[in-house]
């Protein structure tokens, strides 16, 4: 009996003492999406009114599951700003005096209130106001606790605890470059600087769209030399380059599991460009390196509206060879349709916070509104469905 208990407990220590051999796993799909909480999706919009145009259902969709949105604004500088032509006024969407901001505004901040406001002297503080020093310090608490939020991306939203609203929130006008408050915008736009009013509009629509936008500062096409709409909606110049490293730069900096370009319908040469940077991501090969993406399974392409209204764009025959002769030969275009029945109005509302934009785009904004039904309902048609769709072109290599 002794000798076999001892004969069992030194098999047992034999089958412990045995390697255990891991289980092979099989490498996780690139193409595999789950687009859970913490997922991030990057729109590089030319103009920054482009990403809520083309793709603001999709982008409210994507808040409304608690993912992040990052937009690109790519053309928002400007160059002479003291002798625009007209045509540069009608295309940066000021065409008329109705819309055109007044060159003679000036900065009401330092004229003092008719009547004493409390609070605006140290020594008549309302009951409810805090001592200014105190105020100070708990500001710097609060920026430094916004620029740690914010720290992902290429600027950060300063805290206002004062309330000033909406109209007070801080914004950037290049990434990486600080952070400068609304004012300084708003009154450059008042004194004509059409860059600055667009500018302004695209903030309050990532407020409204609680989204994030970084602005690159590189020109409008209309202060690069294109004069017309024969050039502007024509063939890109051979000196104008697309700015592949910069945006290349910017996108794999913020590590996205899918990064949006425009499809370039319309021919805007800022289109092109954008579509252009799209193309040549897909062209690099795999990146082994930290932070390295493989583009093929992060790049789409979205239908630019409302160029696709206006053209009664439909690419059931196959898309234009135009729109994809950037592409590498390896690379195809797939359609993916984001149901946007439940947002649409989410989607006008966004779009409305252009206001320098939606009168020379559409005329009013019940037009507008009615474009954007429009467009939806017919791109659900064209693709068998009922509501409201909107149709992106996701790249996929052929193997």
């Amino acid at each position: 009996m002794a000798s076999s208990r001892a004969s069992t407990r030194s098999s047992t220590r034999r089958r412990r003492r045995a390697p255990r051999r891991p289980t092979p796993r099989s490498p996780p799909s690139r193409r595999a999406r789950n687009y859970g909480a913490g997922v991030s999706h990057v729109f590089v919009s030319p103009h920054p009114d482009d990403a809520a145009l083309s793709c603001g259902g999709l982008i409210a969709n994507l808040r409304e599951l608690g993912q992040n949105v990052v937009i690109l604004s790519v053309f928002t500088g400007h160059g002479d700003l003291q002798n625009l032509t007209t045509y540069q006024r009608e295309a940066l969407g000021f065409g008329g005096k109705a819309v055109w901001p007044s060159s003679e505004s000036f900065d009401r901040a330092s004229i003092a209130a008719d009547h004493d406001v409390p609070g605006e002297s140290a020594d008549r503080l309302a009951a409810w106001q805090a001592e200014p020093s105190r105020l100070l310090d708990t500001q710097k608490d609060a920026d430094d606790a916004a620029k740690e939020f914010w720290q992902r991306a290429s600027w950060y939203r300063k805290a206002d605890i004062a309330g000033s609203g909406p109209g007070g929130r801080a914004i950037d006008a290049v990434g990486g470059q600080g952070v400068r408050t609304e004012g300084a915008t708003a009154i450059a736009a008042a004194a004509g600087d059409a860059m600055a009013q667009r500018n302004v509009e695209d903030e309050r629509f990532a407020l409204f769209a609680e989204a994030t936008v970084v602005r690159l500062g590189l020109p409008d096409a209309v202060f690069r030399g294109y004069e017309g709409d024969e050039q502007l909606l024509g063939a890109v110049r051979p000196d104008d380059a697309a700015p592949v490293e910069l945006l290349a730069r910017e996108i794999a900096r913020l590590e996205p599991q899918r990064v949006y370009f425009p499809l370039g319908i319309g021919s805007h040469v800022d289109h092109q460009l954008a579509r252009r940077v799209g193309a040549a991501l897909l062209a690099k090969g795999r990146e082994w390196q930290m932070s390295g993406p493989d583009w093929a399974s992060l790049v789409a392409f979205y239908e630019d509206f409302p160029y696709a209204y206006w053209e009664g764009f439909d690419p059931r025959a196959g898309l234009p060879a135009a729109l994809t002769a950037e592409l590498p030969n390896d690379i195809g275009l797939t359609p993916e349709l984001a149901d946007i029945g439940n947002v649409i109005e989410s989607k006008i509302q966004g779009i409305a916070r252009y206001e320098s934009q939606v009168p020379h785009l559409f005329g009013s904004t019940a037009k507008m509104a009615e474009a954007v039904r429009t467009q939806g309902a017919t791109v659900a048609l064209s693709t068998g469905r009922g509501g409201s769709v909107e149709r992106y072109w996701a790249a996929v290599r052929r193997s």
